[in-house]
């Protein structure tokens, strides 16, 4: 089961702003299988989505040949002290989960 984000936006003195994310997700490629020696089901982020409004700031693709817990680090120069970023995630599961990080 996929837990909570945990975000950060911040702006640098030269007007860039890097934003943070930290997703709590089991991320598991279907290959590895579990103590009854079944194979655990592939659950993983296949998309990372960063908007502010409705101007897309970053997007990541991403597979199962990522670990657990993915973090993801990205820059930009579009948002400004106090500004709101919505990123969110859609696993291969169907879940999906969203969160807002104020440019600080």
């Amino acid at each position: 089961m996929a837990g909570k984000m945990r975000t950060r936006a911040q702006l640098g003195d030269d007007g860039v702003t890097t934003v943070k994310v930290l997703m709590k997700h089991p991320m598991e490629t279907g290959l590895r299988k579990g103590s009854d020696g079944n194979k655990i089901p592939a659950h993983f982020i296949e998309i990372v989505e960063a908007k502010m409004g409705d101007q897309s700031l970053f997007t990541a693709m991403l597979g199962p040949a990522v670990s657990k817990d993915p973090y993801l680090a990205f820059e930009t120069t579009v948002p400004k002290k106090g500004d709101k970023i919505q990123i969110s995630w859609k696993d291969n599961q169907g879940q999906s989960q969203s969160t807002d990080a104020t440019v600080r």
